[in-house]
């Protein structure tokens, strides 16, 4: 689009990324702005469960983590072998979702990323009933090979958009600029450091 930038439309199916089953699929249209700045994504996706069923499940995870006698914490995620504990499980859960919100602030039309692995996690025992992790997290940029660290605190409630404040480092770039505090993927809010 002159002027503005580069749209794409899409189509594609999506999974649960534990299970491996369809989860839906979906039909988005993506802006690239000319300026550096994230995509503008507009996206609808019809889904395989119904919303009763995804609580459910958000439930699920959010009482296993809040039902623990002690803070949870965690290093290396999936470990050198691919293997997760399955006590770190919902923390794994939590840093993919997390980190995805990152991985769509950082994307370009020529760069993307995965998460490669959680290298720390801690949980942060709160007086209210969210749930917040402070987590260092390794990300894999495509094509560049390069691995970037980043810390990213992360707050939730099931029910409640995942909030996220992060900040990345990397050999080559130094350190970038980090988030303030960003509500699910697609809307972010600028503040102080954390």
């Amino acid at each position: 689009i002159p002027e503005s930038g580069h749209k794409y439309y899409l189509q594609f199916s999506t999974e649960d990324y534990r299970t491996g089953e369809d989860a839906g699929s979906c039909l988005a249209t993506v802006l690239y702005p000319k300026k550096k700045s994230p995509p503008v994504v507009s996206i609808k996706c019809s889904r395989t469960k119904d919303k009763k069923e995804i609580l459910e499940e958000d439930n699920r995870l959010y009482q296993r983590i809040r039902h623990q006698t002690k803070p949870i914490t965690g290093n290396n995620i999936p470990d050198s072998y691919g293997h997760i504990e399955p006590a770190l499980e919902p923390v794994w859960a939590l840093a993919v979702a997390g980190s995805s919100s990152i991985m769509w602030e950082k994307s370009t039309e020529t760069l993307g990323y995965s998460l490669a692995q959680v290298k720390a996690a801690k949980q942060w025992i709160r007086k209210d009933e969210f749930i917040e992790f402070d987590y260092t997290v390794l990300l894999h940029e495509i094509p560049t090979q390069e691995i970037i660290s980043c810390h990213m605190r992360l707050t939730w409630l099931p029910g409640h958009p995942l909030k996220v404040k992060h900040f990345c480092a990397s050999a080559s770039h130094g350190l970038d600029e980090g988030s303030g505090a960003e509500s699910g993927s697609a809307s972010a809010e600028k503040a102080a450091n954390f």
